[in-house]
This record gives structure tokens, C-alpha cells and sequence, in this order.
């Protein structure tokens, strides 16, 4: 369903990612000893949160005919000191009437990445 390879060299903590047909730089920013050369990992992850919940809504509205023109998730991802992590999702919705607005947000809650980061998910690691 979904490929990426990470590469690493010598630089900290500049990392080329591919995926698909496209390329980008993931790094860490100073106060972790990189050079923000790009967005960090958690930045990613709540990238692809944000675009799976707008994308999906897009969909939901299109196919429902609703006159939405536009859709906002503002994605934040949190670790307390107790190392709890939660993520906050505000979305924007404009276009909607109050009731299409409601129903978009349970429509959020069940989003393709949502549902996965809700879930626990197996990670198996090998060595080539």
C-alpha cells in the first residue's frame, strides 16, 4: 500500500527520503542537533494525519454534494514529561452548514490514518 526508503549519510540528521516517484528531506531541528534541513519525523506523522482527514473529508463532501470549499486540519502532536502522547486535531470547515460540519467531524474519527494511529500497529523489523 504504501513504500518509503530512508537513507542516512554522515551529515546529522539529514535524511533522503523516497517514496513513490517523490523525494524529500526529513531532518531534526538544532535543538536536537540536526540543521531543520526539512520536517522532522513527528512533523510527518502528523502531515499524514492532517492530509488523510482532509483528503477524506474532500471526498465525503463531493460525494454528498455539500458546498464545501475548503477543509482545514491543524494537527498538533504532544509528549507531556510523563511521556504520554496525544495528538489535537482542530479542523475548519467552510462552506458547511452547522449539521454538514458535525457530521464531518465524525466523519474525522474515522479516517483511514486515524483509525490506524487509534489502533495498535505491528512493526517488524528485519535485516537485509
Amino acid at each position: 500500500m504504501a513504500h518509503t526508503t530512508a537513507r542516512i549519510g554522515t551529515v546529522d540528521y539529514a535524511t533522503a527520503i523516497t517514496t513513490g516517484h517523490h523525494q524529500l528531506t526529513v531532518d531534526e531541528g538544532p535543538e536536537l542537533g540536526g540543521k531543520d534541513a526539512g520536517p522532522a519525523p513527528y512533523d510527518l506523522l502528523s502531515a499524514a494525519l492532517g492530509a488523510c482527514t482532509v483528503i477524506t473529508l474532500r471526498m465525503y463532501a463531493r460525494r454528498k454534494q455539500w458546498p464545501v470549499t475548503s477543509v482545514e486540519a491543524d494537527v498538533h502532536f504532544t509528549r507531556n514529561a510523563d511521556k504520554v502522547e496525544s495528538i489535537d486535531r482542530v479542523l475548519r470547515i467552510e462552506g458547511a452548514d452547522a449539521g454538514q460540519k458535525k457530521r464531518m467531524a465524525e466523519i474525522a474519527e474515522k479516517t483511514p490514518v486515524t483509525l490506524t494511529l487509534k489502533r495498535s500497529l505491528e512493526i517488524r523489523t528485519t535485516l537485509a
